[in-house]
């Protein structure tokens, strides 16, 4: 299974496009700890890997990931990562 952020140069066939969040609450103590975006990344990469294997594709190209910083009055802050990617299986 692979993951790119680009296309590839090869044949291939779309199976679906797949999505998947990471989200995280913050405590008080942690509001400033921005650096636990990277566990989110990783989060929601293991998540399509899995969404890809479901639809037995070959890779997932075109990944783009958004990210947010979600603040509500009274509440804590949650860091949100959401990652989406076109699932394809290469032409034999």
């Amino acid at each position: 299974m692979f993951i790119t952020t680009e296309g590839i140069n090869a044949g291939y066939t779309i199976k679906d496009v797949v999505e998947a969040t990471g989200s995280l609450m913050l405590a008080s103590e942690d509001i400033d700890k921005y650096n636990m975006f990277d566990q989110l990344f990783d989060e929601a990469k293991q998540k399509l890997k899995k969404k890809a294997d479901l639809l037995e594709g070959d890779g997932i190209i075109g990944l783009k990931y958004n990210t947010e910083v979600v603040e509500v009055n009274g509440a804590p802050k949650f860091l949100v990562v959401h990652g989406y990617g076109t699932v394809i299986l290469i032409d034999k």
